[in-house]
């Protein structure tokens, strides 16, 4: 009976010992965790943790909308430039279509005067070569020998008086004009690039009319730019 009571006792005391261990144990973990959690220090480490993974995304995101910045002022400085160039192309493709068109306006007009003048010249070479063979052809008249002999002389005062002219108006301005005769009336081109004024027009009148013997209302004045 004894050592059944003693046997007892002992299974109750290693029980009771390990209701103290697992108790005490239970105290420990739950100060440990108390203190992990509420440590200043700690906390103040993990917040500095937060805050420095905080600055290093605000730092990459401030880095890349900079990036960002510089990249789309970049790409609209790209456009300006380009813009600009675009227009410095037409601008000078422009001036030089308007340079070429008016060099070859120049250029024709420069023909005209040279192609009419030709032209006229060979018409009083033709007509004095026809006038010439009647005066030394032995089957006219002397009749018409002397008007031949005669417009001879007309055409020759002709081309003459319409040399001095042109000669004239190149000295006063004019360095592009023709002259045509036709019978009483004389026409005169005039080469210009604006609007001739009317002490133009008086002047070329007065050429006209002095060395062709023509009256005022007789000469025809047309310009040609």
């Amino acid at each position: 009976m004894l050592k059944i009571l003693k046997k007892n006792q002992v299974i109750i005391y290693v029980i009771a010992l390990m209701l103290v261990a697992a108790g005490y144990l239970n105290y420990t973990t739950d100060n440990k965790a108390v203190v992990t959690s509420s440590d200043p220090e700690v906390t103040y480490k993990e917040n500095l943790a937060d805050i420095g993974d905080a600055a290093l995304v605000n730092s990459n995101s401030v880095e890349n909308t900079n990036t960002n910045l510089v990249a789309n002022e970049s790409i609209e400085e790209q456009n300006i430039n380009q813009t600009e160039q675009r227009q410095d192309n037409v601008s000078t493709n422009e001036m030089e279509q308007s340079t070429a068109q008016t060099q070859e306006t120049s250029a024709n007009t420069d023909e005209y005067f040279s192609k009419s003048k030709l032209e006229r010249d060979t018409m009083y070479s033709q007509m004095l070569e026809t006038y010439q063979n009647i005066v030394n052809s032995n089957t006219v008249s002397e009749e018409q020998r002397s008007m031949a002999t005669q417009e001879i002389a007309n055409i020759n005062n002709t081309k003459n008086a319409i040399m001095i002219c042109e000669n004239l108006l190149s000295t006063k301005g004019f360095d592009k004009n023709i002259v045509f005769v036709n019978g009483n009336s004389v026409s005169v081109v005039i080469k210009a690039d604006g609007e001739l004024a009317e002490n133009q027009i008086a002047q070329i009148q007065n050429v006209i009319s002095r060395e062709m013997n023509v009256e005022i209302e007789n000469i025809n004045i047309t310009q040609k730019n």
